[in-house]
């Protein structure tokens, strides 16, 4: 049996090509940013034809470093950012549109027109889901009504809808699918039935003849080609859900926290989706083969290394997350600043599209030092809350964090997280959960591991960060948080 398994990790900032062996372990990595489109305020596009280049170039890439062939692959999986929309036209194989990013804020105000009726949970029951600009079926609506001839094309079967999973399986496969983990983030997927609802599609005039098949998150789906000829394309996962998988998490009860471009924290359920009275998105965890399907209560977090990024790209305050991190290190505290990152509204458990982002507490004494740590700990602010919501939720207190994603290699953050949470912090040895959770999909299709009891025994501890910040100072930090929390509310004006 082949023993390397290869994973596309298209994300928010960047594309990569991972390959792992049968332990797990990294082979070979290759990395490429993609340009962040802003075209007006709060409007965030993306180039689906630069993201594919991307994903070939570094697929090519990472398989001549590891002195590999496309055929020395058992299978490849895709993880993707999710909710990110795009159009394109079946015949050339063109986007017709920038891809609309998860991000994106623009059909605000048709999610205020829809909530008119029924409130902001009017499809929660059926979907899992918020009304919100967050989920990929307004973005559709606003593809179809806004570039010339869409919608006409979308009704013959001419244009296709797909997430950025969808979009790479097209590409590198010709086939027109997307996984459950994907399809339940579009808001037009019925959890009960796994299946496009057909009174969702009409809500959301979306022509079904425009939409991908639903298939398992980890299932032989077809033959690669180009970069990737003839490799078994074998799993789809969104990637928070990919990160789910890659640290093992497949019993009820066990979570993890992934610090990206956004935070995003998913609890495993188990196979009864549980609606959330407290503020968080019911998902769909993964699916594998012809199992019954897995579900996850999630609580999004739009903005934490972006707001990094932001210091970065737009201030000019540091060079890398790195220095920021480094900065951090060197204050004692924030120096009374706090940062709340609302630059997309607030996501869970708030659900406030008037947010906007705001920073309180300055004095002449704060620096790009304080400011530094300051948006190190919105991060860990933010993921407080979050676990708060989901402990309500599920009724159970979770006793460790597994934690994941590039911010994680803050040394300040994570012991932070720690003392904010009041209970111990995880990192595994492998910290390319994402890219493994798809690899892990994929190698269970094809017979690499045996089972997910295969992929638990595989996880290993890196690092724990232990709670060590007086009670009394903590409450301190929380209570200041929530004031500026408050401050953020009501500064967009309300759509519609």
């Amino acid at each position: 049996m082949k023993k390397y398994v290869g994973a596309i990790d298209q994300g928010t900032t960047s594309s990569r090509f991972v390959v792992f062996d049968q332990t797990g372990r990294i082979v070979a990595c290759a990395q490429k940013e993609h340009a962040q489109i802003y075209r007006q305020p709060g409007w965030v596009e993306h180039d689906a034809a630069e993201i594919l280049r991307n994903v070939r170039e570094t697929a090519a890439e990472a398989l001549i470093g590891a002195g590999l062939r496309a055929s020395d692959l058992a299978a490849v999986g895709i993880t993707n950012q999710r909710e990110t929309t795009v159009l394109w036209d079946r015949r050339s194989g063109a986007p017709l549109h920038n891809a609309i990013v998860w991000q994106d804020t623009r059909v605000d105000p048709l999610v205020a027109e829809l909530a008119r009726e029924g409130g902001q949970d009017r499809l929660r029951a059926q979907t899992g889901l918020p009304l919100a600009s967050y989920f990929s079926a307004l973005k559709l609506q606003w593809l179809l009504d806004h570039v010339a001839g869409a919608r006409a094309m979308a009704e013959a079967g001419d244009a296709l809808f797909g997430t950025i999973d969808s979009w790479l399986m097209w590409s590198l496969t010709g086939l027109h699918v997307t996984d459950v983990s994907n399809a339940s983030r579009t808001q037009l997927l019925d959890l009960a039935t796994l299946q496009w609802s057909p009174s969702l599609v009409e809500l959301f005039r979306i022509p079904a003849a425009c939409l991908p098949r639903v298939v398992a998150s980890s299932d032989v789906y077809g033959v690669g080609r180009l970069e990737l000829e003839g490799v078994e394309m074998a799993g789809m996962l969104g990637d928070q859900q990919a990160a789910l998988v890659g640290q093992a998490c497949f019993s009820p009860g066990e979570a993890k926290n992934t610090y990206g471009t956004g935070n995003f924290l998913l609890l495993n359920t188990g196979d009864v989706p549980r609606i959330s009275r407290a503020g968080l998105i019911t998902t769909v965890a993964y699916q594998f083969g012809g199992a019954p399907a897995a579900y996850a209560l999630e609580g999004s977090i739009a903005i934490t290394g972006a707001l990094i990024q932001w210091l970065r790209d737009s201030l000019g305050i540091v060079g890398s997350a790195a220095e920021a991190s480094a900065l951090a290190a060197e204050v004692p505290d924030n120096g009374g600043v706090y940062i709340v990152p609302a630059f997309s509204g607030l996501y869970a458990p708030y659900w406030r599209a008037d947010a906007r982002g705001t920073i309180v507490g300055l004095t002449r004494f704060a620096d790009r030092r304080h400011l530094c740590r300051a948006a190190l700990e919105a991060a860990a602010y933010q993921t407080c809350d979050v676990v708060e919501a989901m402990e309500q939720d599920a009724g159970l207190t979770l006793t460790t964090l597994k934690v994941d994603g590039g911010m994680v290699a803050s040394e300040p953050l994570m012991q932070f997280q720690a003392d904010m949470l009041g209970r111990d912090v995880v990192r595994p040895e492998v910290q390319e959960t994402t890219a493994l959770g798809a690899a892990y999909a994929a190698g269970l299709a094809v017979g690499v591991w045996p089972g997910t009891q295969a992929l638990a025994a595989q996880w290993r501890e890196h690092s724990r960060w232990v709670p060590a910040m007086p009670a009394a100072r903590q409450e301190a930090h929380r209570r200041n948080w929530g004031r500026a929390v408050q401050r953020s509310f009501g500064w967009a004006e309300a759509p519609g």
